[in-house]
């Protein structure tokens, strides 16, 4: 079987401009296929087109082909928003030009600049146009690596290549673990795995897999129970495993059978950690005191998938927390890498843990938060809070221990 690395561990490269510059055109060269659409018609790419491949030495890569940022017409407006949403989730740029250089990649530039990703500009269509020396000057003098081709006939691609590994970020998934760092070689981590109606038949979901791959990378063990088989697991140990991670539904129960002095936490937080930002969420969830009966909530998933009638963030995220608040609250759900311009109208937003994301993508969410002013948490966190196990959930994150008492 084919080795498949999954799309959030892959880098996020993502090719951006004005339309008919050749952005197809480079993405068909740089993955020897074609992938897109190649015309001479303005605005042939509509909606962002993802090819995952190995470019290698990197290793795994997606790339991101866009519609143009200088789209037109209500239609025009809308792939522009998509192609400003897949610059949100790129961890590389590309800047794209024919060697006209506008306020549209310069707006571009910006963008990345700000936001702290790597860019690299391509100046496509070289024996057409010529840029100029004053905007080559200047991107020379920010160390941004410039690179002419001819796309089409695939001329200067092996230099695109040069530049993109020249500019990729040294470890683009982060330096945080999932769960090694909390359990030492040799150590266990016991992993409660309910297998109710919104587990996959025959398999194991995405964080719990990667929990466990995590801990094998660590020279861990993993020892995967039911929440109904915890309590007897936990008396056959000899010594107390270093932690117990659990699917947020059974939070209550594996609080209650899990000794006190046994770190316990759950996969969502785990991910609040690994995809985005662990104590900015955790702040996030005590606003949950602050909601009053009739506020707008947003409840944000990072995949799409058919919700069944106990689904976590339809059904039971809104229970505990109507229950909790003493009123109805007005739930809005999106999937996906749909997510509203306008933030400012709800007084929280819940996201799920972003398995399906890369961390370039969280981490735009919560920034985009963080600048409506709108606190912003995950699943395991404001499920812990509503059931008032939040400190225990905690309890194996020192520092997010500590921002609490700041607080």
């Amino acid at each position: 079987m084919k080795k498949r690395t999954f799309k959030g561990f892959r880098l996020h490269i993502g090719l951006f401009g004005r339309r008919n510059v050749g952005k197809s055109s480079l993405l068909n060269a740089l993955t020897r296929q074609s992938v897109s659409i190649v015309s001479d018609v303005a605005g042939t790419t509509t909606d962002p087109v993802e090819k995952p491949m190995e470019l290698l030495p990197l290793g795994p890569v997606l790339f991101l082909d866009t519609a143009g940022v200088d789209d037109v017409g209500a239609l025009g407006e809308a792939r522009v928003q998509k192609t400003h949403r897949a610059l949100d989730r790129t961890d590389l740029g590309v800047i794209i030009s024919d060697g006209v250089w506008t306020t549209f990649e310069e707006t571009l530039l910006g963008r990345f600049v700000e936001a702290e990703v790597p860019v690299a500009v391509v100046f496509n269509k070289a024996d057409i146009a010529t840029p100029d020396t004053h905007v080559i000057a200047r991107l020379t003098e920010q160390k941004i690596p410039v690179v002419y081709t001819q796309a089409v006939h695939n001329i200067g691609i092996s230099d695109v290549r040069e530049a993109l590994l020249k500019v990729a970020p040294e470890d683009y998934i982060g330096n945080i673990p999932i769960v090694a760092d909390l359990v030492r070689p040799g150590e266990t981590a016991v992993l409660v795995v309910p297998i109710d109606k919104e587990a996959p038949k025959g398999r194991l979901i995405l964080p719990q897999v990667q929990t466990i791959r995590d801990l094998l990378d660590n020279d861990a063990a993993a020892l995967v129970v039911k929440e109904r088989e915890l309590r007897h697991v936990l008396e056959n140990f000899k010594t107390p495993p270093a932690l117990v991670v659990t699917d947020s539904q059974a939070f209550l129960k594996v609080a209650a059978d899990t000794p006190p002095d046994v770190p316990m936490t759950s996969f969502s937080v785990l991910f609040s950690r690994f995809k985005g930002d662990l104590t900015t969420q955790v702040k996030g969830a005590l606003s949950v005191d602050s909601l009053r009966p009739g506020d707008k909530i947003l409840v944000a998933e990072a995949c799409s998938h058919h919700p069944i009638g106990e689904d976590i963030g339809r059904v039971k995220i809104p229970r505990w927390l109507t229950q909790y608040v003493g009123g109805q609250l007005d739930f809005h759900t999106v999937q996906g890498h749909d997510f509203p311009e306008n933030l400012g109208e709800y007084k929280l937003v819940i996201h799920c843990g972003g398995c399906m994301f890369n961390r370039r993508a969280m981490l735009s969410r919560l920034h985009k938060c963080r600048e409506a002013g709108v606190p912003i948490t995950n699943y395991g966190l404001v499920i812990a809070y509503s059931l008032g196990i939040f400190h225990r959930a905690l309890s194996p994150f020192p520092a997010a221990r500590d921002a609490l008492k700041q607080l």
